[in-house]
C-alpha cells in the first residue's frame, strides 16, 4: 500500500510539472476580460431561458394522464369498456374530419358548385394523384352532377357510413398493397349497404354472386350469408380484384372485369384492337351498365374527397364506430344477448349482418359476433347465464317447420306510402334500390304511387 501511494504522489508531481505555466499579469488581464464580458454574456443567455421554459413546461399538460388514471384496473371492467368506446369513436370522428382539412385543399372561390367550370372539375381530379386513373370528360361531368347536386345526393348517406366500413376497407386494401381508392367500389355496389340485393341475387358490400363468393370461400346458406359480412367479404373482394389487376395490369379494366366479368371485358379489347390499354379504349364495346361503372367510381370519388365545397354535410355515424368481437362456439340466438345485456337487437343485426335468421349457427366451429365495445366486457362477465338460454330462444328453430315460416315472416316488411313520398325517397330510407321496390310490388312506373298504398319492402337483415 505504501509503495501504491508514492507511486500516485510522483504522478500527481509529475502532471503538475508537465502543464505550462501561466504568467501572472496575463491570468489578471483574462479575469478582467471576463468580468468586462460577463454581463453581454447573461443578456446572450436570457432569450434562452425564456425559450426552454414552455417547452419544459409541455409535458406537465393533463391530458395526455387522463386516461391513464380513469383506466385504473380498480375500476369495473364495463366502465373502463365505455371509456375506451368514448375515446376510440372521438378519435373516429376527429380523423374523419381531419382527414378533410389537412390533405383536401381546393380553390375557395364563390363560383356556385351547379355552375363550375370544367377546369375546376378537372383539376380538382387531377390533384388525387393516385395509380387508379381518374380522367375528367362530360360522362364522368354527368356522375359528378348526379352524386354532388339536389336535395337527395347519396353522399351524405355514404359519408356517415363510410366512417364505420372504410377503415376495415382501407386496412384490408392496404394490407394487400392495392390502391386506397378502391375503397369507393362498394359505394357504387351497394351503397355500403351490406344487406343490399340486385336483381340478379349479387349481395353484400361488394354484391358478390353465390357462385363468385363460393369460390372464394365464403360460407353461404340458410342461416350465414358471408357475403353480408363486411370484414370477410372485403378481403374477398380485394383477392378478387388483385387477380384482375393481374389479368389486364390496369386498374380500370379491373375495375370493369369486377362489374362485367373478366370475359366481357376481354371480348372487349378484342374488338377494340390489340393497342387498348385502358377501359376508355374499349368503352363502345363494354356492356352497357359498366360503361357506367368507372364514370360512378371516378364521380364518387370527387364526391367523397370535396363533398364540403357542395355544401354536402357528414352525417352522424349510424353504427357504433367502436366495436370488438367475441368468439362463440355454440349455437346462440341473438336475443340471449340482447336480454341479459344492453346491447339492442337491432344493433346486433346492424354489427352481424352475416347472421340471416338473427342465429349464430356455431355448432362445429366458433363464429365472431361484433359487439359495441362499451357492451363486450358485458358480455364476458354474463357469457354463462347467456349461453344458459339457449333453450328458450332456440327451441322455435329446432324445428325445421319453424325454421321455413320463421324464414318468410323475416323476408319481407310492409310500408304505407305518405303524402309527399317519391319511390325513391322509400327507397333510400330503407336502404333498397328504386329498381328492386317496382319489381316487389309490381309496378310499371316509379311515378305511380299513392298516399296511403302499401308497399312490400324485402327485409335487409
Amino acid at each position: 500500500m505504501k509503495n501504491i501511494h508514492n507511486i500516485s504522489i510522483c504522478a500527481a508531481a509529475l502532471l503538475l510539472a508537465c502543464m505550462p505555466l501561466v504568467p501572472a499579469d496575463a491570468a489578471s488581464k483574462k479575469k478582467k476580460r471576463n468580468r468586462r464580458n460577463a454581463p453581454t454574456e447573461q443578456v446572450e443567455q436570457q432569450p434562452v431561458e425564456v425559450e426552454v421554459c414552455p417547452e419544459q413546461e409541455a409535458p406537465a399538460e393533463p391530458a395526455p394522464r387522463v386516461y391513464a388514471d380513469t383506466l385504473a384496473l380498480n375500476r369495473p371492467a364495463s366502465e373502463r369498456d365505455v371509456i375506451i368506446a368514448e375515446w376510440y369513436e372521438r378519435n373516429i370522428a376527429e380523423s374523419y374530419s381531419d382527414y378533410f382539412d389537412r390533405f383536401i385543399s381546393v380553390d375557395t372561390s364563390d363560383i356556385p358548385s351547379a355552375s363550375l367550370p370544367d377546369s375546376v372539375y378537372e383539376r380538382r381530379l387531377r390533384e388525387l394523384v393516385s395509380p387508379v386513373q381518374l380522367p375528367y370528360n362530360p360522362i364522368v361531368k354527368n356522375y359528378i352532377v348526379r352524386y354532388t347536386e339536389g336535395a337527395y345526393s347519396p353522399i351524405g348517406r355514404i359519408l356517415s357510413l363510410a366512417q364505420y366500413y372504410f377503415p376495415m376497407i382501407e386496412d384490408e386494401l392496404i394490407r394487400q398493397e392495392m390502391p386506397i381508392e378502391l375503397r369507393m367500389l362498394p359505394v357504387i355496389e351497394s351503397a355500403l349497404s351490406p344487406t343490399a340485393v340486385s336483381r340478379v341475387g349479387a349481395t353484400g358490400l361488394w354484391q358478390f354472386m353465390p357462385s363468385t363468393g363460393k369460390s372464394y370461400g365464403l360460407e353461404i346458406n340458410s342461416l350465414i350469408d358471408e357475403r353480408r359480412d363486411p370484414a370477410t367479404s372485403t378481403r374477398a373482394a380485394c383477392r378478387f380484384l388483385s387477380e384482375l389487376y393481374d389479368m389486364f395490369g390496369d386498374w380500370t379494366l379491373a375495375i370493369a372485369a369486377y362489374n362485367c366479368g373478366p370475359g366481357n371485358v376481354n371480348k372487349a379489347i378484342a374488338r377494340a384492337g390489340s393497342n387498348c390499354r385502358t377501359f376508355w379504349d374499349i368503352y363502345d364495346f363494354l356492356p352497357r351498365e359498366t360503361r357506367g361503372y368507372v364514370p360512378a367510381f371516378i364521380a364518387a370519388t370527387y364526391a367523397y374527397h370535396y363533398h364540403r365545397y357542395h355544401n354536402i354535410d357528414i352525417q352522424p355515424a349510424p353504427l357504433p364506430l367502436a366495436t370488438d368481437t367475441v368468439r362463440v362456439s355454440r349455437i346462440m340466438h341473438f336475443e340471449q344477448v340482447s336480454s341479459t345485456i344492453d346491447c339492442p337487437l337491432e344493433t346486433l343485426r346492424a354489427l352481424n349482418p352475416q347472421y340471416r335468421l338473427d342465429i349464430i349457427p356455431a355448432s362445429q366451429r366458433p363464429y365472431p359476433l361484433t359487439l359495441p365495445q362499451s357492451c363486450v366486457a358485458q358480455y364476458i362477465a354474463n357469457e354463462t347465464e347467456i349461453m344458459a338460454k339457449d333453450s328458450t330462444y332456440l327451441k322455435e328453430y329446432i324445428n325445421p317447420a319453424n325454421l321455413d315460416k320463421k324464414r318468410r315472416e323475416s323476408s319481407a316488411t310492409t310500408y304505407r306510402v305518405k303524402r309527399g313520398d317519391t319511390l325513391g325517397a322509400i327507397a333510400r330510407k330503407h336502404g333498397v334500390s328504386v329498381s328492386s321496390l317496382m319489381r316487389w310490388n309490381k309496378l310499371r312506373s316509379a311515378d305511380r304511387i299513392r298516399e296511403g298504398q302499401i308497399l312490400r319492402i324485402e327485409r335487409t337483415r
